[in-house]
């Protein structure tokens, strides 16, 4: 393991342990370290806004909220004027990927941090799937070393579908009991084997319950329309929650049955508009609805935001901002057993919170973690120190040898001159895809694209263990009208190569490439690098600056658009092309998988 770095950002201690301090305070006896006057406080117990509170913070938790809080001042204390701006919790990112990101736990903490989230539940089954245990060891102990709370989610599902897909690595219960020992483990991430939970396969059975016995919480991922028996099944194997839902129906049949409705607003993925209709056309009880972003990179850090994007969203589909507002704090903290330590800003609590000019809009002009001002006007105001990864997980990127434009040649069945071929159908910001059906001519015995109809190819390339191994299908929906290839070794959830192009030359040279640098995402056309985002930890994160990922990021969706792609992140829809458990059809280094019956399927119809 990695030697962990000098943590300048020690978590304040335990409630029960500062207690005496914090009634101290509370009653006048002792000053405390900050203290906040003239705010409105956003009160997420009791869904009011009430003008004229001060709040008192001593040893990093809140110690006094009310209407006057100058018995804790003494000489030592920092006042603050709210002048009247709203006092918030700071937000809760209940179901997330760092690695979606593009960066690394530090990175994303300082892109996100001014955007006011002061909490993460993070499920880094990315690097799981490559480097296995160790993988999550690393961001684990990172998680560590943050000024704000970043919980992680201990990986269920690696590889997600076994049988269907060969992962870098694969996690075990006994991994999983052992990590239920770590200190910063909350739970356990989404159980995205729904089928293997409605069978009660003994791995996904022995995972649930040790997180149990650990008393944590086990995260969901039903990623299917069926709200028949095996969604039923699923839920009493034991998952807790599901953002994985697309229509109002999806969060109702999940919140009845007991589970957290978790809405997500990524980079790609928009489910909240559809899903909010639960509460706000048919009266759903708010308090088990939560918000998230699952995934998001770099680019809308930096340039759009994070959970306040998300709030901000909600609100706009019509949610009280109070409410919107409980969805990304209060529900969050209650659903992982943390009322007591964050999502709201009440005695005991960390001292977590926002101070917001306009909360329609979610106007955030400082940001508060533990007390402490780590943003100010959309600034980052602290130094996070690096946290240096190992070479071993930056040496992942094995293609065993050079790929040349052959290897993605498609040979039709003999004598055929025109053959029906499954496509994997793109949806634009949805996960789910559809299994199209086309039919292609054949020239010279190979498999051609059909541009004008938007089908053109995809591969999938084994990196883990150098085998050459390539599987070849057809894909629609990208709207690629250049002779162009994308590769990138971000392709969940095993995380090969994953090629799509309409040249197989660039096919060869994108793929290449990404072996050079150690992974990444590369974009080519005509023989020519059009754009490149290196990623050499585990193939999946920069070890480069968020602003300079993000930069890099924004000049591959230009070159992505220049190529005649208008899908919305379509980068996000590419590294989702190989993910097994999420309908309808997907590529593997099985093959081309069916994900309604998770079986492989001929790539000719």
């Amino acid at each position: 393991m990695p030697k962990r770095v000098q943590n300048p950002f020690k978590k304040p201690a335990a409630w029960t342990d500062s207690a005496t301090l914090l009634v101290d305070v509370a009653t006048g006896r002792k000053p405390a370290d900050l203290v906040v006057r003239n705010g409105r406080w956003v009160n997420v117990h009791s869904g009011e806004i009430i003008p004229g509170t001060d709040i008192a913070v001593v040893a990093g938790r809140f110690a006094y909220c009310g209407p006057d809080a100058s018995h804790a001042i003494g000489t030592g204390t920092k006042v603050v004027d709210a002048g009247g701006r709203y006092l918030v919790p700071g937000l809760c990112d209940a179901h997330m990927h760092v690695e979606s990101g593009m960066v690394t736990v530090t990175e994303f903490c300082r892109a996100v941090i001014p955007h006011g989230t002061t909490s993460m539940f993070i499920d880094p089954h990315e690097i799981a799937n490559v480097l296995g245990l160790e993988g999550v060891r690393l961001m684990h102990d990172e998680a560590l070393a943050m000024p704000i709370n970043v919980h992680v989610q201990m990986p269920s599902c690696v590889p997600s579908a076994p049988g269907l897909e060969n992962a870098g690595a694969a996690l075990t219960v006994a991994d999983v009991e052992e990590a239920m020992t770590w200190e910063n483990i909350i739970g356990l991430g989404e159980v995205m084997n729904f089928p293997g939970v409605a069978a009660n396969d003994p791995v996904m059975a022995g995972e649930i319950a040790a997180t149990v016995k650990a008393g944590k919480t086990i995260g969901g991922h039903y990623a299917s329309p069926d709200l028949g028996l095996p969604f039923h099944g699923y839920v009493a194997g034991g998952p807790e929650d599901d953002h994985e839902g697309t229509r109002a129906e999806d969060a109702i049949a999940r919140v009845r049955q007991g589970m957290k409705a978790m809405l997500r607003l990524g980079s790609a993925w928009y489910d909240v508009a559809s899903q909010i209709k639960a509460v706000t056309e048919q009266g759903i009880d708010p308090r088990n609805f939560i918000l998230c972003t699952d995934d998001s990179h770099s680019g809308t850090l930096v340039n759009d935001g994070h959970m306040d994007r998300v709030v901000r969203h909600a609100i706009a589909q019509g949610l009280k901002p109070v409410t919107a507002i409980q969805m990304a704090t209060i529900n969050t903290a209650q659903h992982f057993r943390l009322e007591r330590e964050i999502g709201s800003i009440a005695p005991g609590r960390l001292g977590d919170f926002l101070v917001v000019s306009d909360l329609a809009q979610l106007s955030i002009d400082a940001v508060y973690a533990r007390g402490v001002r780590l943003a100010r006007d959309g600034k980052l105001e602290v130094d996070i120190p690096v946290y240096d990864y190992p070479a071993r997980a930056k040496n992942t990127v094995k293609l065993g040898k050079k790929l040349k434009a052959a290897d993605f040649d498609i040979a039709a069945p003999h004598g055929a001159n025109e053959v029906r071929v499954r496509v994997i159908g793109v949806i634009e910001n949805q996960a789910p895809t559809r299994a199209l059906e086309a039919d292609l001519g054949v020239e010279d015995g190979i498999v051609a694209m059909d541009r004008r109809n938007d089908v053109c190819q995809i591969a999938l390339v084994e990196r883990h263990r150098g085998t050459g191994g390539v599987i070849n299908g057809f894909v629609s929906g990208f709207g690629y009208m250049q002779n162009c290839a994308m590769a990138s070794t971000v392709a969940h959830d095993s995380h090969h190569i994953i090629v799509v192009g309409t040249n197989k030359e660039d096919m060869a040279l994108a793929a290449n490439r990404l072996g050079q640098v150690g992974g990444g995402v590369v974009l080519f056309s005509k023989g020519k690098e059009l754009a490149l985002v290196e990623m050499p930890i585990a193939g999946l994160m920069s070890d480069e600056r968020a602003e300079t990922v993000a930069s890099k990021a924004e000049k591959l969706v230009e070159a992505m658009r220049a190529m005649g792609c208008s899908l919305n992140n379509a980068y996000m829809q590419h590294s989702l092309l190989a993910l097994v458990v999420i309908p309808e059809l997907r590529i593997s280094d099985v093959g081309i998988i069916d994900v309604t019956t998770f079986r492989k399927v001929d790539l000719f119809v």
